[in-house]
């Protein structure tokens, strides 16, 4: 009798353990799941002068372009203490860089975990237009919506990008 009790004592302290065991792992599995896109990294677009297109926001809205456009600098939600950066670009009616798409803009998100999630678009079986690329303000990729539009997704190195804005010379727009 007390062999039996003992015996449905650990079966059931077994079960109870598994059941928890299993509950704290799909916590964590939760915690790794791979995050989207966490924000707007970018808006590119093409027109007839870019040049001109860049004087003429700087005149008349006041943002702080360059060589390449504008960056906005703004304050992550997750956590005020840290900087997060967009950037604005307009290209020439004739580039090629927003190709295969045939369209006149392409928007950059930028996300976490650029690795995870390009592996999971790859079993979704997303369109992947390119190798990763890595540079010391981020990681980026290209892939292509349903509708044909390039994306590109960043996952951004915040600090670094500053730096590299810094050296530049080149001014935020708040």
């Amino acid at each position: 009798m007390i062999k039996k009790l003992l015996t449905t004592l650990i079966l059931m302290a077994t079960f109870a353990l598994g059941f928890a065991f299993k509950s704290v792992l799909q916590k964590i599995d939760d915690k790794q799941a791979t995050k989207k896109v966490t924000g707007i990294g970018g808006i590119f677009f093409k027109c007839k002068d870019p040049k001109k297109v860049r004087a003429w926001y700087h005149t008349h809205l006041g943002l702080n372009t360059n060589d390449y456009g504008a960056v906005f600098e703004w304050r992550q939600g997750a956590d005020t203490t840290k900087k997060g950066f967009s950037q604005w670009s307009p290209f020439s009616d004739k580039t090629k860089y927003f190709e295969p798409s045939t369209k006149d803009f392409m928007i950059n998100y930028r996300v976490e975990n650029l690795e995870a999630l390009v592996n999971q678009l790859r079993k979704d079986s997303v369109v992947i237009l390119d190798q990763m690329e890595s540079y010391d303000y981020g990681k980026f990729i290209h892939i292509m919506d349903i509708e044909g539009n390039k994306i590109e997704l960043w996952e951004p190195n915040d600090i670094a990008y500053e730096k590299l804005g810094e050296q530049m010379g080149a001014q935020t727009t708040k």
